[in-house]
């Protein structure tokens, strides 16, 4: 954990606490067979031919003999009816249904599909419930659909659903304070609830963590008010998170399958590899209306190195894609989360490595119809001085013969020649003019736009590396490392002359010797020797879990330092060297996330 004996270990904390969360909850797969598995490394519950039919849902130590523990509808005027027989049949026997069709509980609740998976989940593992794959596949499904989250209410909470490790500030410090102690506020903003589910949310805590009380929700009055922080937490959750609201009402009035069949134009972009392009091809499954399966093709723009895959999907409330693909190479799976934009227009999202989600892809998805589409320029930052240079410009449905007066990239940059064309893209030799000015070029091929295409810049002013704020955990005897990737991105100043400033051209990752260096906590820190290394790339692999007895009073191998970028660069006549530094903490390991859930 962080040091308590600085401010910026402490303001790190959250941080920590954020990567708890996310390691949690567990993607499933597309068509999601597995979404009943008891293990949080999707290892099956049971053979099927061990599971009942249609089993009675038993509460937490109960027996088929003994009466199972009901939970009435909510007392009140909201709520949703469940009409699917799959839901009452396998969930019915512990959540009543009143006379209006409306479960205890599980009408009073609005999650994504991964809150919903939990859910179901946490079912299996703590209440006895025997569920076939395919009825809990079906009861995810209906759910995530009927009681699911508009577009705009998921928005502030994608970092969560993509696995990112966003920095997040929750308006209210009562609220953050109380959740965040276990996990991160985004498994909060995900989910909304009636009133009276909010606080029997907090009875559920109680009755699964008896400790909570003392350790985080009672901790007395502040400001004057004399309610407990978990009061005012629920209170404030009940007013800002409500059961209805207009985004769900407007939304759930126009839901439909989404119409995403077709060819796809894809950029993206991964942390220490740089962008990609290619296209996305999405075909409807059979007799699914919500089901997909994919064919990607890539390219990464910075050494050429191609990928395909090949992969399954299903769009969850409309628009919620949850999907899996596998690299023909054999280097193993992605998961892919991403969100259908209204007009079906275009996908965006992330797809990331299952066991190990801080390695990732950001992508966009751009529909390809009859017309050309620009996708991206690599490299995207043009150094002027360098009179002949080879670019690179992708898309779909590019022209296979390319003339080089068809292909405009601004002013003070000619384009000599077009050395080979495909529909996916083309080699450009382009010559930049001594007088050509500094800043951000649109380009036109053949008719199609591409703003801010790339730049064009004399120098290198700052530098600056990204994450800020960094995080890997201890790992390798026990449990799995958890990597950090940093990336040192070079800016020149704008024409007020001032680096820092809003008018900086932003220059991309550009080359630089990475080390990494003391964060000087107390006398004599040597957390530098034995958190780990850094490569050549900016990835920093910590080091092993578990006591070092080479280090003294036999400590573990957690600890902070910085991870610094030094840039010198070759052309400069002063010889400036640039650096830029991120605070790392290396921490513990998830325990809870690789262990195996209790099974029946």
């Amino acid at each position: 954990m962080a040091s308590p004996h600085n401010s910026e270990s402490r303001r790190t904390a959250g941080l920590s606490r954020l990567s708890i969360a996310a390691g949690a909850v567990v993607f499933f797969g597309a068509l999601l067979p597995l979404v009943a598995a008891a293990a949080l490394n999707d290892r099956p519950l049971a053979p099927a031919a061990a599971v009942a039919t249609h089993p009675p849902m038993l509460a937490h130590g109960a027996t088929a003999a003994s009466p199972t523990v009901r939970v009435a509808p909510v007392v009140s005027d909201t709520g949703y009816v469940i009409s699917s027989d799959v839901v009452v049949r396998n969930c019915g026997a512990c959540h009543a249904r009143d006379d209006t069709g409306r479960m205890g509980r599980i009408s009073y609740l609005r999650k994504t599909p991964e809150g919903w998976q939990t859910s179901i989940r946490r079912m299996v593992s703590l209440h006895g419930v025997n569920l076939q794959p395919d009825a809990a596949s079906e009861v995810l499904r209906y759910l995530a659909n009927t009681q699911g989250l508009a577009p705009e209410e998921l928005s502030p909470g994608l970092f969560e659903v993509e696995r990112r490790m966003d920095p997040f500030s929750f308006a209210d410090g009562d609220t953050e304070e109380t959740c965040t102690a276990c996990h991160s506020m985004g498994r909060i903003i995900t989910q909304r609830r009636a009133s009276e589910e909010w606080e029997l949310l907090i009875a559920t805590h109680r009755a699964l963590f008896p400790l909570v009380d003392r350790q985080i929700f009672f901790d007395g009055g502040s400001n004057g008010d004399s309610r407990h922080p978990v009061e005012r937490a629920v209170a404030h959750l009940s007013e800002r998170y409500p059961l209805e609201t207009p985004e769900w009402s407007a939304w759930s009035a126009n839901l439909r399958p989404a119409r995403i069949e077709g060819v796809w134009a894809l950029s993206g972009r991964e942390p220490g590899r740089g962008r990609v392009f290619g296209t996305v091809e999405i075909q409807p499954a059979q007799g699914a209306r919500d089901e997909f399966t994919t064919t990607a093709r890539y390219v990464y723009g910075q050494d050429g190195t191609a990928v395909q895959r090949t992969g399954e999907g299903l769009v969850y409330t409309g628009y919620q894609w949850r999907g899996r693909s596998t690299d023909s190479t054999g280097a193993g799976d992605l998961r892919e989360v991403m969100s259908v934009e209204r007009g079906w227009e275009a996908i965006r999202g992330r797809w990331f490595r299952g066991a190990h989600d801080e390695f990732g892809l950001d992508v966009t998805l751009e529909r390809v119809s009859g017309d050309p589409v620009l996708t991206g320029i690599e490299p995207y930052a043009l150094r002027a001085g360098q009179r002949a240079q080879e670019v690179r410009v992708f898309g779909a449905n590019l022209p296979s013969t390319l003339a080089p007066e068809s292909v405009d990239l601004g002013p003070g940059i000619r384009v000599t020649d077009v050395v080979s064309a495909s529909p996916e893209s083309a080699l450009l030799t382009v010559e930049l003019e001594p007088d050509a000015r500094v800043g951000a070029r649109d380009a036109f091929v053949d008719g199609v736009t591409l703003t801010d295409a790339l730049v064009l810049y004399d120098r290198v002013d700052a530098l600056r590396v990204t994450p800020a704020n960094g995080m890997a955990r201890i790992g390798g005897e026990v449990v799995p490392r958890q990597y950090q990737q940093f990336e040192a991105i070079g800016y020149q100043a704008g024409p007020d002359g001032e680096s820092g400033t809003d008018d900086d051209l932003e220059l991309g990752p550009v080359p630089v010797e990475w080390s990494i260096e003391e964060y000087p906590v107390t006398y004599e820190d040597d957390d530098v020797r034995f958190v780990g290394q850094i490569d050549e790339r900016g990835l920093f692999t910590p080091n092993v879990d578990g006591p070092n007895p080479e280090r003294s009073n036999n400590r573990n191998n957690m600890g902070e330092v910085w991870a610094v970028a030094t840039y010198a660069d070759p052309s400069d006549s002063e010889a400036r060297v640039l650096q830029a530094r991120a605070y790392l903490i290396v921490t513990a390991p998830i325990h809870l996330r690789w262990e195996q859930w209790p099974t029946q």
